[in-house]
């Protein structure tokens, strides 16, 4: 078999060598390579000028094309063409969007583009079709590409080699910090925010004065980030982290007005700037849908009434709304946004995170080498002028010499060979020499040609200083930084507030005493405790809830709406729950319900309300049972309490959790029946236990009689042991009328339980100034002062505390302590005709 030898015309000649590689070391790189084209070729600034390469093109085209400032405008369409025919081949789709973008005042801090047309808004609309809109170049614009045909920057070849086209602009200010940047790279992203002009250059000044300066002094020029578009800046440090670091959350908030309406009645939030790159149109939309939703409540209307001269966003609010709680949710919800600050770059075509001297240091470096380039060019021109009016003042001296050696000569060239052989010109010289008007010969002339050498000379000697003295040459960029702050720079618009911390629901709620009520199918409100007025004792009260058919009261306490409460449930669990949680309802609404602010099972009813601020870590709950357990647990192991609740004791054979009180080891403790049975002993006999024990006996139970609650007794402290009953009547006895018993026994009477009263529905100590909150199990709630209730011994029937219809019975009550119950004036006591019972003697 032989080999043939391929014909070099066969169009199936192999290669004459094949190389062999890995796919993922090929793919590898070939990703790198694509990364690095897309970071260093459209996606990330350069630190020089602050400018993506499409931005640097767009530019470079309007100076090539003169649509300077003092131009005309012309069609963005044209722009767009000539950009994408000489330097940007990527469609004049993106093109367009940079161009606009550079016309947005609401987008850049100092816009390179003076647009006319639409060229989009701070709703989201976007810009016209670029055959609508005109653009020219912005005057400071024109501060980036000043000086650049002086040799000032390096050039390169465009994309087709046709033409060439500047690797950075001038840039006689520090771009990137003025106007900011953004962009997503492979697997790096930018977001420089905007600042204030004057800021800057002050920094960039200082930075040349003291190269050893710190961030921190530098940062007594710049304050922050300034966004076109103002608003606050909320707090400093993370402003700090970002210009150390080069990477930084800054939260930005809206500003914000509180404004009386045209006839004084209610209030309006008024809203006058927006957080940067923010879309007001979906703003709004985002604050209606909350609105609708329930998750913002107050706001009767919200329109947009922005024009020309700004940003006016009105929320108009219900009668009687505050207007801080309202402000606050907007805040928290939708009118504070974050910057996050990245502060990438290129610096020499690698991308880097800068802080903000380093950021500074870059620009100066660049703006170092354009002044200096820019001096040796001015330098080789000047020389060039001189040494021209050098060989022109030598033929003036020699004036009639000259004219006569010229005249002599057979042609030009036969004259130029004789003056320079005759006077030592350069072949420059005696071009313009020969080239000279016989008016040039005046005395005048003369004399403006010996001034401008003398001008040309200062210049010359100038330029050789900046070139020989760093100092100078630096001196050069501060007085140029010097005039671009005097002629464009602006006051700041971005405030920078303090951070008085997050704000919280807890914050936005006013402290406000409240009575909730919860029923037996689990409805559930607060309502204000103002509400309800006291009331003198017997009778009716007002309507205090809407009830379902079937439905029945079945508790109700008193708190405050910062109040953190433990709700005992008769289960044997407990569940935490903040008073402002609950939904505040008119007294004549049903309430909302319970599975929305507690996890209640079926069947599952409060018993007891601790508020969890009253409490110190070396006390306890005292909790007791239907049927007369008793047991003491430590607060410290409720500490971690779970949304679904925990257990709080282990019940028995259907027994039920009736009431809890918070003791301190010092107590003594009074159980009661609903049979009118009550026993006092002290809290020591009951030890303490875990969570999940059962505890001990508290009481002996005769009969059907059943627990109906239990109070701690307070040294010191003038009480009296308040009996309420289930027909609405009740007691006041003092609390020596109960001796201290061991537990577990049968105890004493404390009230008669006869049918006109009914059986005992709970106990509370009271003291003087307290006020009694009753509420009925169809719903009517009372109001009034224990002091009012009679003062009887133990074994008495008390007399009527609220008046009920037939078959109506008292569910729940509670206590206002005298501290937090509202002193009530004359007039707003209620009196009744109903006439009191007379008390029994014991």
């Amino acid at each position: 078999m032989s080999s043939e030898i391929p014909n070099p015309d066969d169009n199936d000649v192999q290669a004459a060598q094949v190389m062999s590689a890995r796919i993922e070391d090929e793919m590898e790189q070939s990703y790198i390579d694509y990364a690095m084209s897309v970071i260093a070729g459209r996606a990330l600034p350069d630190v020089r000028d602050g400018l993506k390469p499409v931005h640097r093109r767009i530019l470079y085209a309007m100076h090539e094309a003169g649509v300077t400032s003092r131009s005309s405008h012309r069609k963005s369409s044209s722009i767009v063409g000539e950009t994408m025919g000489d330097f940007h081949p990527h469609g004049d789709s993106a093109i367009y969007d940079a161009l606009a973008r550079m016309a947005q005042d609401f987008s850049m801090r100092v816009p390179l583009v003076d647009g006319q047309g639409n060229f989009g808004s701070v709703d989201g609309d976007p810009p016209a079709a670029m055959r609508y809109t005109e653009a020219r170049m912005s005057p400071i614009a024109e501060e980036l590409l000043a000086d650049i045909e002086k040799d000032t920057v390096d050039f390169q070849s465009n994309y087709d080699d046709r033409l060439t086209e500047p690797e950075v602009l001038p840039s006689a200010f520090p771009n990137l910090l003025v106007n900011g940047s953004s962009g997503i790279a492979v697997g790096m992203s930018t977001n420089i925010p905007p600042h204030n002009l004057g800021e800057i250059v002050d920094a960039t000044i200082h930075l040349i004065d003291n190269p050893e300066c710190t961030i921190e002094e530098l940062m007594d020029h710049v304050k922050g980030p300034d966004f076109p578009t103002a608003a606050n800046i909320v707090g400093r440090n993370a402003i700090h982290q970002a210009y150390k670091t080069g990477r930084g959350r800054i939260r930005v908030r809206a500003e914000i007005d509180v404004e009386q309406d045209a006839k004084g009645n209610d209030e309006r939030i008024v809203v006058t700037e927006l957080p940067y790159q923010e879309n007001k149109a979906r703003l709004i939309e985002r604050i209606a849908d909350d609105v609708n939703d329930g998750k913002i409540e107050g706001i009767r209307d919200l329109r947009d009434e922005s024009d020309r001269d700004g940003i006016r966003v009105v929320v108009e609010l219900k009668r009687g709304a505050s207007a801080e709680i309202v402000k606050n949710q907007l805040l928290d919800n939708h009118l504070e946004s974050t910057f996050g600050v990245i502060n990438l770059a290129l610096v020499d075509g690698q991308p880097k995170v800068l802080d903000l001297k380093e950021t500074l240091q870059e620009y100066l470096k660049h703006r170092r080498e354009v002044v200096r380039r820019r001096s040796e060019y001015d330098l080789g021109e000047a020389e060039d002028r001189a040494h021209i009016l050098e060989g022109r003042l030598t033929a003036l001296e020699n004036a009639d010499d000259v004219v006569e050696l010229i005249r002599d000569s057979e042609s030009r060239d036969d004259a130029k060979e004789a003056l320079m052989e005759a006077y030592g010109f350069s072949e420059a010289q005696v071009d313009h020499i020969v080239s000279m008007q016989l008016g040039s010969l005046t005395s005048m002339e003369a004399e403006a040609i010996e001034e401008e050498y003398e001008d040309v000379q200062a210049t010359i000697e100038r330029l050789n200083e900046i070139l020989d003295d760093e100092s100078e040459l630096l001196g050069v960029i501060k007085d140029e930084l010097r005039d671009i702050k005097d002629e464009y720079a602006d006051e700041r618009r971005t405030s920078i507030i303090e951070d008085t911390g997050s704000i919280t629901r807890e914050e936005l709620i006013p402290q406000e005493d409240v009575v909730v009520v919860v029923t037996e199918d689990d409805y559930i409100k607060r309502m204000p405790a103002t509400t309800f007025r006291a009331q003198n004792r017997g009778g009716k009260g007002i309507i205090g809830t809407d009830l379902k058919e079937d439905d029945q009261v079945s508790s109700v306490f008193f708190a405050n709406t910062h109040d953190y409460l433990l709700c005992f449930t008769n289960h044997g669990q407990v569940y935490q729950l903040k008073t402002y949680e609950i939904p505040e309802m008119s007294r004549t609404a049903r309430g909302k319900s319970a599975v929305n602010v507690i996890d209640l099972d079926q069947g599952e009813e409060i018993e007891a309300v601790v508020n969890t601020d009253e409490m110190d870590e070396d006390e306890f709950f005292t909790m007791v049972t239907r049927d007369g357990y008793i047991k003491r647990t430590a607060v410290d192991d409720f500490s971690n309490i779970l949304s679904t609740g925990i257990r709080a004791i282990r019940l028995e054979d259907d027994d039920a959790l009736v009431d809890v009180e918070v003791t301190d080891n010092t107590r003594d403790i009074i159980i009661a029946t609903t049979e009118g049975m009550s026993i006092r002993f002290d809290e020591d006999e009951v030890r303490a236990m875990g969570r999940t024990a059962r505890g001990v006996r508290g009481i002996q139970l005769t009969g059907d009689d059943k627990v109906a609650g239990v109070a701690a007794v307070e040294e010191d402290r003038h009480e009296w042991l308040l009996t309420v009953t289930k027909n609405g009547y009740g007691k006041r006895t003092d609390i020596g009328n109960y001796r201290t018993q061991s537990r577990n026994g049968k105890g004493l009477i404390d009230i008669k339980t006869t049918k006109r009263n009914g059986p005992t529905c709970a106990i509370e100590t009271v003291a003087p100034g307290d006020h009694l909150v009753a509420m009925s199990e169809t719903g009517q709630i009372m109001r009034t002062r224990v002091d009012e209730i009679s003062t009887v011994g133990r074994n008495t029937m008390g007399v009527i505390v609220m008046d009920l219809d037939d078959g109506d019975h008292v569910a729940a009550v509670d206590v206002v302590p005298a501290a937090r119950a509202s002193a009530e004036s004359e007039k707003d006591v209620e009196t009744d005709d109903a006439e009191e019972p007379a008390a029994e003697a014991e």
